[in-house]
């Protein structure tokens, strides 16, 4: 009884961290899934929702919404969303640099505001929590996000739609940079850091809806899935960016695994 009880100490001595990174396989063979958000895990019940809260941001932060109304922002970083909203009304990157922080204040505010009360306008995307149930299982891949959207934009929606707790390793987020072809690098760089491994952009694979998704993997030197499951580019969009692997939706969680089964 003394050694099992000495050997259960010991093991309640190890940190969750600890136990799962003894059953990893060697770092060589791990593979990290940088997962986009939307239009890929989740989207708005209707399309151009989340004008509904960066609209009143941006005229709250900066006195107007410049032409963003009319914009289509399909794979942007919110930044570089802001900043294109905002040029012809002479606002400057400088200048939303140094609003930054009252930028995300009033962002998550707006978007509270939208999304509470029951008024849930964030849904998952058909087969997306399977989908990452499955990973979530399997020891050679890991999950993080790499989304445009703010980082508390970005918990927040993965909040409202159950899914947070797939994603306990940093990532990257659309107030990390104004050049979304920043931000494999930049998710790279925390991941090795909180895993203490040296990972090689070959072991990063974006999973991702539109062509700036593909066209940030390729800046990287990773690997890329493009899904056909967002409502701007078709597949046909997607195949001309000449992405690793090509998916029609998330539907089929085996077929996923087989595809990155490949690199």
């Amino acid at each position: 009884m003394k050694k099992t009880a000495n050997a259960k100490s010991r093991n309640q001595g190890l940190t969750t961290a600890d136990q799962s990174s003894s059953l990893r396989p060697h770092p060589s063979s791990l593979r990290v899934l940088l997962w986009d958000l939307d239009g890929t895990l989740v989207r708005g019940r209707r399309y151009g929702v989340f004008k509904d809260y960066t609209v009143p941001m941006l005229r709250a932060v900066f006195g107007t919404a410049g032409r963003l109304p009319d914009m289509i922002v399909s794979g942007m970083t919110d930044l570089q969303i802001v900043e294109e909203a905002l040029r012809p009304e002479g606002i400057t990157r400088e200048h939303i640099a140094l609003r930054l922080d009252e930028l995300r204040r009033c962002y998550i505010q707006e978007m509270k505001r939208a999304t509470g009360n029951g008024n849930q306008i964030i849904e998952t995307m058909p087969g997306a929590r399977e989908v990452l149930e499955r990973i979530d299982g399997h020891p050679r891949y890991l999950s993080a996000l790499l989304t445009g959207n703010i980082e508390p934009a970005a918990q927040l929606k993965i909040e409202i739609t159950g899914l947070a707790h797939f994603f306990s390793l940093p990532g990257a987020f659309g107030d990390d940079s104004f050049d979304r072809r920043d931000l494999p690098a930049i998710a790279a760089q925390r991941i090795n850091e909180h895993l203490r491994a040296n990972l090689q952009p070959e072991q990063f694979i974006v999973i991702g809806d539109t062509p700036n998704d593909v066209a940030c993997a390729r800046h990287f030197g990773a690997r890329m899935v493009a899904v056909a499951t967002g409502r701007v580019h078709s597949a046909e969009d997607l195949r001309a960016c000449k992405p690793d692997a090509l998916l029609l939706d998330l539907l089929d969680p085996e077929l996923l695994i087989r595809t990155l089964e490949h690199f």
